[in-house]
């Protein structure tokens, strides 16, 4: 029986697990009951001694949450066809090498966006309402000392500026209708579908709105997209929340209008050298931090599983993937 076990595992679909050491497991207990898993980490060879022995039966990596998949290791696999990623972003892919060489990658697609939308207005709100200050004001006791805490912000009838409005910033925006605010967008395109008003740059939309909700991908071109230019636009009483990548705003200029009470507040779930968090933060009532978390739910968790078993049967099998990133 154990041998006729084995011939059968033998004739499943081979993958290759890219993954961190600390990465959970969980997803693979999945795979291998429907594919042949790779995991250099379970090998006592190098990486690249491990990638070279297996390099022309590797069609297909799955490359776990942001562990970086750099060009040398895509370049040591020739035969591969797909990468299939399981977070939204994908800046920890090298998309350049993967364009090069006609490998389709996929990301998580839709499987998160309702529970980072839900986390960026929660961060929103925090922010301008002070319920993280107003609890650490309970807790010290300073609320019997010293009275009544400072008022916080309406959201209501606020301007909002979604940078990015992908499946995730479609999401906030839905979400921030529903409180009254009056929603606007930047994005690399105008989207014929949206009713926003468009501004083709980020600038021009902060200088219109009072909130930036930054939801878009990290690349070499969005790279501090939300600097001090974009920071003084966005004007004293202006709030930014960036649930898309820690480069996308430039965190130490940030710190320092924040500190000179230049710029209202920040809800942050991402930051630039995660998990390093510049202290000056920590001391600032007018910022919310969260570690890197937006997407973390037991409900999205799974429907990232499912999506990329999904987008892996799909390979193997000859059909259309379901979450394919576009490589422009």
């Amino acid at each position: 029986m154990a041998d006729q076990a084995g011939s059968e595992t033998n004739h499943l679909p081979l993958i290759l697990v890219h993954r961190l050491p600390s990465f959970d497991l969980a997803l693979t207990n999945i795979l291998q009951t429907h594919f042949r898993i790779l995991d250099p980490l379970h090998s006592s060879q190098p990486l690249d001694s491990f990638l070279t022995s297996h390099a022309q039966s590797v069609r297909a990596l799955i490359v776990y949450a942001l562990s970086p998949l750099t060009a040398d290791t895509i370049r040591l696999l020739p035969s591969l066809e797909v990468v299939v990623g399981t977070s939204a972003g994908v800046d920890h892919i090298d998309i350049s090498e993967c364009r090069n060489r006609g490998i389709t990658v996929t990301n998580a697609g839709d499987a998160f966006a309702e529970d980072v939308a839900d986390c960026a207005v929660a961060l929103l709100i925090d922010v301008l309402r002070r319920v993280s200050a107003g609890d650490r004001y309970v807790r010290s006791g300073l609320w019997r000392l010293r009275g009544e805490y400072t008022l916080g912000s309406k959201l209501g009838g606020k301007r909002v500026g979604i940078v990015g409005l992908g499946r995730i910033g479609s999401q906030v925006a839905q979400r921030l209708m529903a409180f009254g605010c009056i929603i606007a967008y930047n994005s690399r395109k105008k989207k014929s579908s949206v009713q926003y008003p468009y501004y083709a740059k980020v600038c021009d939309l902060a200088t219109n709105s009072d909130i930036l909700m930054v939801c878009c991908s990290l690349t070499s071109e969005t790279h501090h997209l939300i600097n001090k230019e974009v920071m003084k636009a966005l004007g004293k009483e202006g709030v930014i929340v960036n649930v898309g990548r820690g480069g996308l705003v430039d965190e130490q200029e940030l710190i320092q209008l924040l500190t000179r009470e230049e710029i209202g507040g920040a809800g942050l779930d991402v930051f630039e050298e995660e998990p390093d968090v510049p202290g000056e933060l920590f001391a600032l009532d007018n910022v919310v931090l969260s570690p890197h978390k937006a997407v973390l739910t037991p409900e999205s968790i799974e429907a990232v599983f499912q999506l990329s078993l999904a987008n892996l049967k799909c390979f193997f099998s000859n059909e259309p993937l379901r979450s394919v990133v576009q490589q422009e």
